[in-house]
């Protein structure tokens, strides 16, 4: 597998202080199976969907514990580069560039509207193994109340395209590499709690929606939105036993027509 191109979100994971909790949750919902913990990485687990690997789970380092959030990875062919730009552009590293043995070299960044993301170097790991396709990452939306920072943030660190939904209901932009879209922003309403600060949503594949949904929420989710039918999908959101925002979509199940995208 070729590393991706720069600006590609490339891997998920999650700190989760039921690490155990966390496994049997999304085992079941979606299907994953369970690598061996490496201690020597802070029990850093993947998991795989179809024995490929699609994200990874990890238990909180001491004095990290709080909210679990699903994080999502943005490739780059060098973090440390890529870091300075994120300063340069009113974002704030969290997390120096930190070499993870030969599989790559990890940051952690917050960009100005407040979402949190990665930033991933590959080495010997170069992302997903697989996409799309049942259990794997599928899709990503940046959740902001401040869109024209994110936007203006995304497209200088990132080489990115951007497009605008013609939409009056929605305030939701598409950014792409090439002729391939890799990210949504999404304005948030208010309808998010004021508390609800900004975040990636990260969507996972599913074979059927309303199934994955019924098995998480009798496991404990909450369902914030959906199941819904669109162009794309039918797909949900979700908070996970934990807290983590989540979403699922079926991306063969679709109903209506693609809307309207023009350049900005």
């Amino acid at each position: 597998m070729a590393v991706q191109p720069e600006g590609t979100p490339c891997w998920a994971d999650a700190m989760f202080s039921d690490l155990k909790g966390a496994k049997s949750f999304y085992g079941d919902v979606l299907g994953w199976t369970f690598g061996e913990s490496s201690s020597e990485y802070g029990n850093y687990t993947q998991a795989y969907a179809d024995g490929k690997a699609v994200a990874a789970v990890v238990p909180p380092m001491p004095g990290q514990e709080g909210q679990s959030q699903w994080c999502l990875y943005f490739a780059s062919p060098d973090a440390a580069a890529t870091a300075a730009k994120i300063r340069e552009n009113g974002g704030e590293v969290l997390m120096e560039p930190m070499q993870v043995g030969e599989f790559g070299t990890m940051c952690l960044a917050r960009e100005p509207s407040g979402a949190v993301f990665g930033v991933w170097q590959g080495g010997t790991h170069e992302g997903f193994e697989a996409t799309a396709v049942p259990g794997a990452y599928c899709w990503a939306e940046v959740f902001t109340r401040e869109p024209e920072k994110a936007d203006a943030f995304l497209t200088s660190v990132f080489p990115y395209g951007a497009k605008q939904m013609e939409d009056d209901g929605v305030d939701f932009r598409l950014f792409d590499l090439g002729e391939d879209a890799v990210l949504g922003r999404m304005k948030m309403t208010e309808e998010f709690p004021p508390e609800v600060p900004s975040y990636v949503n990260v969507y996972f594949t599913v074979g059927n929606c309303d199934e994955a949904v019924a098995k998480a929420t009798k496991l404990g989710a909450v369902l914030r939105f959906g199941p819904m039918s669109s162009p794309f999908g039918r797909f949900a959101a979700l908070t996970d036993p934990q807290g983590a925002n989540f979403s699922v979509i079926d991306v063969t199940t679709t109903e209506g027509d693609m809307p309207t995208i023009k350049d900005v």
